[in-house]
């Protein structure tokens, strides 16, 4: 394993992002338990675009413009969807002081979403990963495997990490109705500044 990779990959993981966004609201919003979660279903979203690069589909992904569209729109779509549900303080990110296990099963699915329907997911696995495969590799799905494991363990120790310290804070953020009321537009605007920037990604 090069130190090449595990500092790139370190680099992309702990940039904000999509994901990061969201292991932080669950954290503030919802607690320890909760951003534990989050951090777990953005890198079980991982697991369909490592799937989509290990058997050519991603590549169908990068030649078809109209399914990249259709994947693409699908994800602004969600993002705008979380940012909504976000100022009407529902769904997934809903401040809760007890949670019920069917907040827990949302939070788990919104996540998983997040991911898999960001289709630069799957054309970043394509191009990222084969950089760091010998030529000579003889086993080339190994070496895929290995690098794409150490990729989804980055991803959730660092976003376990985030959205821990965000639920460190929780109680003091939580505490006043005025600063409740900024987190969920400050979330919301994160979420429609996500979909615009997805929005703009071409292939």
């Amino acid at each position: 394993m090069s130190i090449e990779f595990l500092l790139t990959t370190l680099i992309i993981v702990a940039s904000p992002g999509t994901g990061v966004v969201y292991t932080l609201a669950a954290g503030l919003s919802r607690g320890g338990k909760a951003s534990m979660l989050a951090a777990f279903a953005c890198t079980l979203g991982i697991v369909p675009h490592l799937i989509a690069a290990l058997t050519g589909l991603a590549a169908l992904l990068h030649t078809s413009a109209l399914l990249f569209e259709v994947v693409k729109y699908a994800g602004v779509a969600y993002l705008l969807y979380m940012a909504w549900q976000s100022l009407r303080e529902q769904g997934a990110l809903k401040v809760e002081a007890d949670a019920d296990p069917r907040s827990a099963w949302q939070v788990l699915v919104d996540g998983i979403l997040i991911n898999v329907l960001n289709p630069k997911l799957s054309i970043f696995f394509v191009a990222f990963l084969p950089q760091f495969i010998a030529p000579n590799e003889a086993n080339v799905l190994g070496r895929m495997l290995e690098l794409s494991s150490v990729f989804m363990l980055a991803t959730f120790v660092i976003f376990a990490i985030y959205g821990l310290c965000a639920a460190a804070v929780r109680d003091k953020v939580t505490g006043s109705p005025r600063v409740l009321t900024w987190m969920r537009r400050t979330f919301a605007a994160a979420f429609v500044m996500l979909g615009a920037k997805l929005a703009l990604t071409e292939r």
